[in-house]
């Protein structure tokens, strides 16, 4: 039974490359999750996973179908667009920065769904939402991997200069005029690795990767680098358990990986050590 169902599919070249892609999205996506949570940047992220959809979308009708360099290049063009958008408006105007981006995640959602409705069909327009990580190309694979390590690399560069401005942010802006380089730096690492996921989990999903992982992470640990390590086991646990229930139950890939991710989610926020439980447990103090 065990080996039937947790050793056996693994024979199946489609879920072993779905595990390999999901496997360097987690590595890539979940650091820089905590980093959005810890900046309070969770919206910011969900508007950039739905604003590549108007981008991926208009490739959709220019390739006339699913192709994945058109669509690549036009969800991270669409990613530079909504994050350049939000600068503008948050310098020249008096909205936040969420408030930007909410705007933004909208609109373009709802044009990227009015262009695939229009020139599509439905089963286009849920491949494109829900991903399908089953039937990974050697491309998606190949650019996954890519952005794994171009965010490992990205990340390592402005890994201090991060850590100090989500501790006193005040303090870095005294004290290093680039804090606007970072963060520009941070998105762009934050857009190529929801474009990667897109491919595998779908615009709708792209962001689950990234984010259940780094909250449940949080719950479990008050130390960022002990919660950056813990959110990728939790993004790779997610990734295999999510996989595997797909591949066994039939049903799309994308929902049933970031399910899993919730799932760990709820149970961090109940026996996670900043959980709920661990409040009315007894606690024991040194007397002297």
């Amino acid at each position: 039974m065990i080996y039937e169902y947790l050793i056996q599919p693994f024979t199946d070249d489609s879920l072993t490359r779905a595990v390999i892609a999901c496997l360097a999205m987690s590595i890539g996506s979940a650091p820089l999750g905590v980093f959005m949570v810890l900046r309070r940047m969770s919206l910011a992220g969900d508007t950039l996973s739905h604003g590549i959809f108007s981008g991926v979308a208009i490739a959709f009708v220019i390739a006339g179908g699913v192709s994945f360099w058109p669509m690549t290049i036009g969800g991270i063009l669409a990613g530079f667009a909504v994050t350049l958008l939000n600068n503008f408006v948050k310098r020249n105007t008096n909205l936040k920065e969420d408030a930007s981006f909410a705007g933004a995640y909208m609109l373009s959602l709802s044009l990227g769904v009015l262009i695939v409705t229009t020139h599509g069909g439905d089963e286009e327009l849920l491949h494109l939402l829900f991903g399908d990580a089953l039937n990974i190309s050697d491309q998606i694979l190949h650019f996954a991997a890519s952005m794994s390590v171009l965010s490992i690399i990205g990340l390592a560069i402005i890994y201090r200069p991060l850590i100090i401005e989500c501790v006193d942010p005040i303090f870095m802006r005294s004290i290093n005029g680039r804090v606007s380089l970072y963060h520009q730096i941070f998105l762009i690492l934050v857009v190529v690795n929801l474009v990667a996921s897109f491919q595998a989990l779908g615009t709708l999903m792209a962001l689950g990767l990234m984010i259940f992982p780094a909250i449940s992470a949080r719950l479990w640990s008050n130390n960022i680098n002990s919660t950056i390590i813990i959110s990728v086991i939790i993004a790779v646990i997610s990734s295999l358990a999510g996989l595997l229930f797909a591949y066994h139950t039939k049903l799309p890939s994308g929902p049933c990986v970031v399910m899993t991710g919730g799932v760990i989610y709820f149970l961090s926020i109940f026996f996670g050590k900043n959980g709920i439980l661990i409040k009315f447990l007894p606690h024991y103090h040194l007397a002297e």
